[in-house]
């Protein structure tokens, strides 16, 4: 297989069994989102041909997983979940699978951020930990992308009593005013 290293200012190439040493596709597209592999490391990559990720699928994997662990009650922060809410509500409205995830995706690895609600009476240090194992284990096993890092920022705790005395608030507010 041909192999030219980034550093190799000369056009020397290695090749082997008439391959031809011309450097294959290069990482990143500009703006579109995807990713290209290029390394021989990674499955992604092999002699027929390259494997292209865009960004949009390692934060689905991403916030399907972490959805997936007890005591997660919602992701994304303020604003995003109330915009989420109102999309759910829509007739035909789906829930936003990457709400609340950030992905940066390189040649063979991802780095992902996380904006969580936790619900009350879950130790957030446990549940993080659990995130991170299960993050990791879905996007590596479904993309062959290394994940470096997972960073869990906890926006809120949720407890049950905050929604039904929201609708409290509401009925009393209609009463009031006729």
């Amino acid at each position: 297989m041909a192999q030219t290293t980034p550093s190799n200012t000369d056009d020397k190439t290695a090749s082997t069994s008439g391959e031809s040493g011309s450097p294959k596709p290069s990482s990143s597209q500009p703006g579109s989102g995807l990713t290209q592999v290029d390394s021989g490391d990674s499955p992604l990559a092999t002699g027929h041909g390259t494997t292209t990720i865009a960004d949009v699928v390692v934060s689905k994997v991403a916030g399907i997983a972490t959805r997936e662990v007890p005591g997660v009650h919602s992701l994304g922060g303020g604003a995003a979940r109330v915009v989420g809410s109102l999309r759910e509500r829509i007739p035909g409205g789906k829930t936003n699978l990457s709400q609340g995830v950030a992905v940066e995706v390189g040649q063979r690895q991802a780095a992902i951020d996380l904006d969580i609600v936790a619900d009350y009476g879950v130790a957030i240090a446990d549940l993080a930990e659990g995130i991170r194992e299960n993050v990791i284990g879905a996007v590596e096993q479904m993309t062959g992308l290394e994940v470096t890092e997972v960073n869990i920022t906890v926006h809120d705790v949720f407890l049950e009593d905050d929604e039904e005395s929201s609708n409290d608030g509401e009925q009393a507010s209609q009463t009031r005013v006729q």
